[in-house]
């Protein structure tokens, strides 16, 4: 097949051309998803900062409120633990060590809801057959980011393991843990920011938006070079390809 273009003669075998045009979609398919993400990330940090500006909530003012408005708002009260729960948040790698996240229901005073509290990383033991026993205390001094929608990974197996506390846990599915808790459970999950004996590690927003714009850029630089390189092979020059 050959057309011109700007003057110039190519000459584009079929696959070749089927390849680079392929090629040059799927680049720019993930150069527009990396800007799309740049733009959700950023939309996301306008929210949480806007809700922190209110200040801290307490524990009621969360109750009373709605969790996906209150999104990313910061909390400041004593809860309680309602033992003997405690699940034990699977593959949390930490400083390149595998630990486990520990997350536990409280309460708040004057509230029979339940909220879970992320309370940081717990390092795991040489034998993943034995688990970690977290000493929980019955009053928890709580200065958490509260996330309506906590990240999960995709699950390949059974979520829970175990028929005692604490329990292995691959992901957290508020209507699964519903079914173990005696009382309604905020659709909510506090993260604790505040060092004790576990390590609180959570990030809202794990790579900011720069970084997204910087793999969104790059995509489109490999797109374009690999039109480039494309068009570089097949060009011929009009009076070589007469001479021929």
């Amino acid at each position: 097949m050959q057309f011109k273009l700007f003057g110039q003669l190519f000459t584009v075998n079929r696959v070749w051309l089927l390849i680079t045009l392929t090629a040059f979609a799927i680049l720019i398919k993930l150069s527009h998803w990396q800007w799309q993400r740049a733009a959700e990330k950023t939309v996301q940090l306008q929210q949480i900062a806007a809700v922190q500006q209110q200040g801290p909530l307490s524990g009621r003012q969360l109750l009373v409120g709605s969790a996906t408005e209150l999104d990313g708002a910061l909390l400041s009260d004593t809860g309680y633990w309602v033992p003997p729960y405690i699940w034990l948040l699977d593959n949390q790698i930490l400083h390149g060590k595998v630990g486990y996240d520990v997350i536990i229901p409280v309460q708040f005073a004057d509230s029979s809801t339940l909220v879970l509290v992320n309370l940081g990383w717990l390092a795991a033991g040489q034998n993943r057959q034995v688990l970690p026993e977290p000493q929980i205390p019955a009053e928890i001094a709580i200065a958490a980011l509260v996330r309506s929608r906590p990240s999960n990974a995709l699950l390949l197996g059974q979520n829970l393991e175990g028929d005692s506390y604490p329990m292995r846990m691959q992901q957290i599915d508020y209507a699964l843990l519903q079914q173990q808790l005696p009382w309604s459970l905020y659709p909510a999950v506090l993260y604790q920011q505040q060092a004790s004996d576990f390590i609180p590690h959570y990030q809202p927003v794990v790579m900011p938006p720069e970084k997204h714009r910087g793999y969104a850029l790059q995509w489109f630089g490999l797109a374009i070079a690999v039109l480039a390189v494309g068009l570089a092979t097949s060009w011929q020059r009009e009076k070589n390809y007469e001479q021929e």
